[in-house]
């Protein structure tokens, strides 16, 4: 009876979704949940790959699941499709048995990331792969796959598209933030990863490496700029304190000598000290009166 009200739920839900046009990475990544979902009964044998038939407007999208014991996945890994997880990975938390599901989205569904995430400047190469794992339970809650010494293997084999003039191609994980992450490939066609997750094969656009050696020019040109205007303006400093140093020397000179004209000059006469003006002050003038003889009485 509990089964049945799960699976009553999932219908609804994918019935309410299915209404909307699906243009978020993370609402597609529901749809294919609860269709997953809906095709899961207890027939499945544990350890076998099932593939999920979705309608026909997901048409492009291909999706396997598989159940897994926690405790199995750990012990000896598990291969699915592209995604070869080794011994020493496990699903956190998980009880008894996991969902894993695995998505190959596609050249048309793929480009849905390129509406959700920052992809300018790069072209994506291959179609997104996907590997996500759910509790089996009422909630069907995404759980986390993390490796322990070894990665998760990702083999894009011929699902990747050569790219012409030797651009090094590079691995692109998709995450749930809205981030892209970039990273070198170990080998062609092949990515490796700690965790679940959305991941594809990009190469930079053609316009990227024009973009690249513009900027390259403009830094150039303009260090150059900034250079010469930082020595004219170190010029310009070492000047003006030049000057000034000059101009107060100057000052210094011109208030030596004022002061040594006009002070007063010191002597002694006998035991007194004698004050006296400088040389150049002005000296009083003597008038001589002569007195005439008196006037004669002849």
């Amino acid at each position: 009876m509990g089964s049945m009200a799960v699976i009553l739920l999932l219908v609804l839900q994918s019935l309410r979704i299915q209404g909307q046009e699906i243009k978020s990475a993370r609402l597609l990544d529901l749809v294919i949940r609860d269709y997953t979902f809906k095709s899961y009964t207890k027939n499945f044998r544990t350890g076998k790959l099932h593939k999920i038939n979705l309608p026909s407007n997901l048409s492009g999208i291909h999706v396997d699941t598989v159940r897994l014991r926690c405790g199995s996945l750990r012990r000896y890994g598990a291969t699915i499709k592209e995604f070869q997880l080794r011994a020493g990975t496990y699903v956190h938390p998980c009880a008894k048995r996991v969902m894993i599901i695995r998505q190959n989205l596609g050249s048309n569904w793929s480009s849905l990331y390129y509406a959700n995430y920052e992809l300018s400047g790069y072209e994506l190469i291959s179609p997104v792969l996907g590997l996500l794992a759910y509790n089996i339970g009422a909630a069907a809650t995404e759980l986390g796959i993390q490796t322990g010494m070894r990665p998760i293997t990702i083999d894009f084999g011929g699902a990747a598209r050569g790219n012409g003039g030797g651009i090094i191609p590079l691995c692109a994980r998709f995450d749930e933030d809205g981030k892209v992450s970039l990273w070198r490939q170990p080998r062609a066609n092949v990515c490796v990863a700690t965790r679940q997750g959305h991941f594809g094969v990009v190469v930079e656009s053609p316009l990227m490496p024009l973009r690249r050696r513009a900027s390259k020019w403009r830094m150039a040109v303009g260090g150059a700029i900034g250079a010469a205007l930082g020595v004219f303006l170190l010029s310009l400093l070492a000047m003006a304190v030049l000057l000034k140093a000059k101009k107060k020397a100057r000052m210094e000179e011109m208030e030596r000598r004022a002061y040594e004209e006009e002070a007063l000059q010191v002597s002694m006469v006998g035991h007194v000290r004698a004050v006296t003006a400088s040389a150049t002050r002005t000296l009083p003038t003597i008038h001589h009166h002569h007195s005439r003889p008196p006037p004669s009485n002849s």
